[in-house]
């Protein structure tokens, strides 16, 4: 993977990627809410694409995610909660099997930053909240094994 940043003019740089390029316009959006979105995404994929292998639908997916970050510089993320919340018609147990499968095998996004980070998620799947304040085990993470799915390439 490769992605080259310039710089354009004031606080703006375009960054370029092997397939497309975007601009990041500071301070409208930070780099850092951008890394903050790219990890909630690589897990809505998953949470869109590990139902899909099983002949399921996921509806209505959102994540809010929240970060607390330390108050001197590097200012690294001290804590992460992401809260998910979906419809599918899979049962309770299968939607926390995805969401699981996505934090520790499937995400790269948040299994790069678990070694350091405090993890944590709530779900609410089909208006009914299934899980609340879950600690994710630091660490290498588990190989909770679903089958390949697709993925936005790399």
């Amino acid at each position: 993977m490769k992605v080259t940043v310039s710089h354009q003019e004031g606080m703006k740089f375009e960054a370029k990627t092997q397939k497309s390029s975007f601009v990041i316009d500071c301070p409208q959006i930070t780099p850092v809410e951008y890394f903050l979105a790219g990890i909630i995404t690589c897990s809505a994929t998953d949470i869109v694409l590990l139902p899909k292998n099983q002949g399921k639908t996921v509806t209505n997916l959102v994540i809010d995610g929240d970060a607390i970050r330390n108050d001197d510089h590097p200012r690294k993320f001290n804590t992460l909660h992401l809260d998910y919340s979906f419809n599918s018609d899979g049962d309770d147990t299968m939607a926390a099997r995805w969401v699981m499968a996505s934090l520790e095998t499937y995400c790269s996004t948040i299994n790069t930053i678990r070694d350091s980070v405090v993890i944590s998620y709530s779900i609410t799947h089909n208006g009914n909240k299934i899980r609340k304040n879950e600690k994710m085990i630091s660490g290498g993470g588990s190989k909770i094994d679903m089958g390949e799915i697709e993925s936005c390439p790399s």
